[in-house]
């Protein structure tokens, strides 16, 4: 049995920014999120996706969750800029 993803992968940098991508490409066209821009809205879900995985793994603290404001902006601006790498080679359905 194979497991796709874990707290502890996405904690990782891979993970994170693996996960932020499919699940802003996955929500950015619904009514309620629309109004948000997107790379606003990239950045909301690498901060939540890098805290749940802390809380689900090694336990929040302060000195984490201040480093995580930060490390979600490098998961944010990766996931934006790899969905404009793909958009350029697969075309713009992507």
């Amino acid at each position: 049995m194979s497991e796709f993803i874990n707290w502890t992968t996405l904690g990782t940098y891979g993970g994170a920014l693996a996960m932020v991508l499919v699940l802003t490409q996955f929500t950015k066209e619904l009514s309620f999120i629309k109004k948000i821009p997107t790379q606003l809205w990239s950045y909301i879900l690498s901060f939540v996706v890098l805290i749940l995985a802390n809380v689900f793994t090694n336990g929040l603290t302060l000195d984490i969750a201040a480093q995580t404001v930060f490390n979600a902006v490098i998961v944010s601006i990766a996931a934006n800029g790899g969905h404009g790498v793909l958009q350029k080679v697969v075309g713009k359905g992507a």
